[in-house]
Order: C-alpha cells, then structure tokens, then sequence
C-alpha cells in the first residue's frame, strides 16, 4: 500500500502546469494508491471561461503527462475528461479522497453533499496550502499569464510576457 487511501481524486485545468498544481498533484500521490486526475475539456471551459488565455485541453494533457512520467507516475494515475465541476468524484464508489486548495474546497463540499444523496461515503477532503510566490503572494496561472511570475514563482522583469 502507498497512500492512506485506495482512490484519491485531483481535478483542475491545469494550463501552465505550475510549483501550486504540482504540489496538489504531489499530495494526492502521497494520499491514494491510485489517483485519478480530472482536466477540465475545453467544452466545460466554453461554458465557464477564465480571464486570461487557457491553452488546449490537448496541450495541457500533453504537459501532465509528461510530469507524470518524469517523476514516474504514470502506472497509479488515470487521467480523465472533467466536462462538469464534478467529474467521477460524485459517481466513483471508489474514490475516498479528494485534495482541494482552500480555493476549491466549497466545491469538495459540493461533492460531498451529491455523494450522500447518493448514499455514497463523503470523501476525505485534503486541503493543500496555498504556493506563494517570491512576493508572498500565491502562485497561479493568471499571474503567469499576465507575466507577473514564473511557474515557480519567481517575479518576473515588468513588462515580460510569457
């Protein structure tokens, strides 16, 4: 056994995979022996836009992919379609955990609240702390989009867009 759990449970968008979603994704394989990853489609993102340019939903799997295999994870991680908020949390029997940030964790509830009407087990919400960048503030795709930061969080030259 690896984690404390059988099944944990990670979504996002993933777009410029950073320090923050690496340690989200890093807690998840530390808690399950298996983890399903959820990456929002570019569909959900229609419906739901964010601020700032988000590259294509092949792109960004593209790049988690190879995070995985570089750290070699690839053999306990499915990487699954995220076209709702939810994704398989609400439906897997399975899953026993999820790792939220404080940003997501109202979601986690959410998820928690579908699964009991279900007559599932709520989940186990593991909440990361936030990655803060060089100026204490956190780490996130809209601040490297806008060319504040890096994707470690290292402050970037104003001016300098990525």
């Amino acid at each position: 056994m690896v984690g404390r759990y059988r099944k944990a449970a990670v979504g996002g968008t993933f777009d410029q995979l950073h320090k923050g979603h690496v340690r989200l994704i890093g807690k998840a394989l530390e808690v399950g022996d298996s983890v399903v990853i959820g990456l929002t489609t570019d569909e959900m993102l229609k419906a739901d836009p964010k601020s700032h340019f988000v590259a294509r939903f092949d792109e960004r799997r593209r790049e988690l992919l190879s995070f995985l295999a570089s750290i070699g994870a690839l053999g306990r991680v499915k990487m699954v379609p995220l076209n709702d908020p939810y994704g398989p949390a609400v439906d897997d029997e399975e899953v026993d955990a999820l790792v939220v940030s404080h940003e997501t964790y109202g979601r986690g509830e959410e998820i928690n609240e579908i699964r009991r009407k279900k007559g599932f087990k709520p989940l186990k919400l593991i909440v990361i702390d936030d990655v803060l960048a060089e100026d204490g503030l956190p780490i996130s795709t809209t601040r490297i989009r806008r060319g504040e930061i890096d994707r470690e969080g290292r402050l970037l030259p104003s001016g300098r867009r990525r």
